[in-house]
């Protein structure tokens, strides 16, 4: 079944500053994600600029989705949105049926520590620390005793167990981006983001790259919302979405899309 369609109640939780945090009145049973009439504008010499221009999005938990479109159509924007890193000018965000709205800056750093994971297209790591060291970070701010024993275990299930006192630049391009998906899984997230993921990496070690991807967001039951320009890497997923100049034109099912199958045609001309 879709999580989508799944008919569970909604869920209450309590967010980072020990507050019980309900979901909105439209909220999504079994939700993840819920944008309701997100805008984003931005001020500029020429005047505001509007990014995103009233966004309705809704997501199940263990859902994965695909973000599709033309550079400057506000998917990395919408990301950021859904990550906390950025405020929407207007409208709804629920994540984890939490209410964004309602949290200061520092509350909103506990909730993506605690809940979310990121993997960016730049890897993000930090180049004075080990692949150890760069894992650990967000378990150690999350207080966890066992954050270097975690860490290890991490870099161990994504191949680099022999890598762990390298530092970034000492380890390959698909290297760092296995490092950067061990931290993004370290703290077991509810929900996983990722921005073209491969897009600084060649052919094969970017489908080594996803193949990775996949695995841990199967193992884990993680949301998955994966911005992409590949056709048949958004196929992988079972939602694909369309943004165009800052809304979204299309929202299609792509089918029981297992983890090895890659088929483009039910996301053809997104």
């Amino acid at each position: 079944m879709n999580p989508r369609d799944q008919a569970t109640a909604p869920e209450t939780s309590r967010d980072t500053a020990g507050a019980t945090s309900q979901p909105g009145p439209n909220a999504m049973p079994n939700a993840m994600i819920e944008l309701a009439g997100v805008e984003l504008t931005l001020p500029s010499a020429a005047g505001p600029v509007h990014i995103l221009r009233g966004l309705d999005l809704a997501i199940g938990r263990g859902e994965t989705v695909s973000v599709v479109g033309p550079s400057g159509s506000g998917k990395s924007s919408m990301m950021m949105i859904i990550a906390g890193l950025e405020r929407a000018s207007k409208g709804e965000v629920t994540v984890g049926g939490t209410r964004f709205d309602g949290l200061d800056e520092d509350s909103l750093a506990r909730f993506r520590r605690d809940s979310v994971g990121i993997v960016f297209q730049d890897f993000h790591l930090v180049p004075t620390m080990t692949a150890l060291e760069n894992v650990a970070i967000p378990l150690e701010f999350a207080g966890r005793r066992d954050a270097f024993a975690r860490a290890a275990e991490c870099l161990e299930s994504v191949g680099l167990g022999h890598r762990l006192t390298h530092y970034p630049g000492q380890l390959s391009g698909g290297e760092q981006q296995r490092t950067a998906l061990a931290r993004a899984f370290a703290a077991a997230p509810d929900l996983l983001l990722a921005d073209e993921p491969t897009g600084n990496l060649d052919g094969e070690t970017g489908q080594q790259i996803i193949e990775l991807l996949f695995r841990l967001q199967a193992e884990h039951g993680t949301t998955l919302l994966l911005i992409t320009h590949d056709p048949q890497l958004a196929a992988r997923c079972a939602r694909s979405v369309k943004l165009l100049d800052g809304l979204i034109v299309d929202d299609v099912t792509n089918g029981d899309v297992m983890a090895g199958d890659v088929t483009a045609s039910s996301v053809s001309g997104l």
